[in-house]
C-alpha cells in the first residue's frame, strides 16, 4: 500500500508541475501562413529556435502599433489581417518579465510573401555609413577638382585643346586597367 502511495504522489506531482509551467513566448519568428492567403504566422520558439508547441492560448501582440489578441494553437498564430503590398512590421510581445520585439521587412510578390528579419543595429550603422560616405566623398570631391583645375591649366598653359586633354585622360584610364 505504501508503495502504491509514493507512486501515486509521483505521478500526482509530476502532473502538477508540468500543468505549473507557464504559457509564455519569450521568442518568436514570422513566416507565410501555410495556406499563402497573404496572412503572417507568427510561431513561437524556445531558445534553441525549436517551436512550442505547448503555446495555447490568446497572447497580446503589437503590430506597428496596433495590439491584437493573437490565438496560438500547437505554437502558431495568425493574422487576421492579410498584407497588401510590401511593407516593414514592427512585432512587440510583452510578457511579465521582458519585452520581445523584431522587425520584419515583408516582401509581397505575387501571392507569395517573404518575411526578413532586420537586425536594430542595421538600422543605426547604414545611416552611419552612408554619412561616412558622404563626408569622404565631399573631401575627395574637393581634392579631385583642385587637382583638375591645376591639370587643365597645364594643359591648356602648353595650348592643347579639350580634344587632346580628354584622349589623354581616356589613355590614363587604359592604363589603369
Amino acid at each position: 500500500m505504501k508503495y502504491i502511495t509514493c507512486i501515486l504522489a509521483f505521478i500526482f506531482f509530476s502532473v502538477a508541475s508540468a500543468q505549473a509551467q507557464p504559457q509564455r513566448i519569450d521568442n518568436f519568428i514570422v513566416k507565410e501562413n501555410l495556406t499563402q492567403n497573404s496572412k503572417l504566422a507568427i510561431i513561437a520558439l524556445d531558445s534553441a529556435e525549436q517551436p512550442l508547441e505547448r503555446i495555447n492560448g490568446t497572447f497580446v501582440f503589437n503590430l506597428n502599433g496596433f495590439q491584437q489578441n493573437l490565438q496560438f494553437h500547437d505554437g502558431v498564430a495568425v493574422v487576421q489581417q492579410p498584407v497588401e503590398s510590401s511593407t516593414f512590421v514592427f512585432f512587440k510581445h510583452k510578457n511579465q518579465e521582458n519585452t520581445v520585439s523584431k522587425l520584419y521587412y515583408i516582401h509581397k510578390k505575387d501571392k507569395e510573401l517573404k518575411p526578413f528579419k532586420i537586425n536594430g543595429l542595421l538600422l543605426l550603422l547604414i545611416p552611419l555609413a552612408i554619412l561616412l560616405i558622404a563626408y569622404l566623398f565631399r573631401r575627395f570631391l574637393v581634392t579631385f577638382v583642385i587637382i583638375a583645375i591645376v591639370y587643365a591649366y597645364f594643359h591648356f598653359a602648353k595650348g592643347l585643346d579639350l580634344s587632346t586633354i580628354m584622349e589623354s585622360i581616356l589613355d590614363a584610364l587604359k592604363s589603369l586597367i
